[in-house]
């Protein structure tokens, strides 16, 4: 057992920690498999394609956006959202790593 990490993450495992906890809310995913790839999305197109209302979509876009889930831009009076892969491919391949190196 590694008793270390009983009480706090190590400082690699913050960022994971931040993207999982982003992803952790089915209604942000949901955003989330909105989107494809390359799309940039504003906030009234997401809340016009799902059940929430404007305000909730914009809450859960600023998590997913704080998390490193998705960028944004605004252009004029919109500010539009996509994907960043990289992100949420980093913090994947850390937790495969050590799923490999531990078990």
């Amino acid at each position: 057992m590694k008793k270390q990490y009983a009480h706090a993450l190590p400082s690699a495992w913050q960022e994971v920690s931040k993207v999982f906890t982003a992803l952790g809310d089915e209604r942000r995913q949901r955003i989330l498999l909105l989107f494809q790839r390359g799309e940039k999305l504003n906030a009234g197109q997401i809340a016009a394609a799902c059940p929430l209302a404007q305000s909730t979509v914009s809450h859960h876009l600023k998590i997913l956006r704080e998390a490193g889930v998705l960028q944004s831009e605004k252009i004029g009076k919109e500010v539009y959202f996509w994907i960043e892969p990289p992100r949420l491919k980093a913090a994947l391949v850390r937790v495969l790593n050590y799923l490999e190196q531990e078990m």
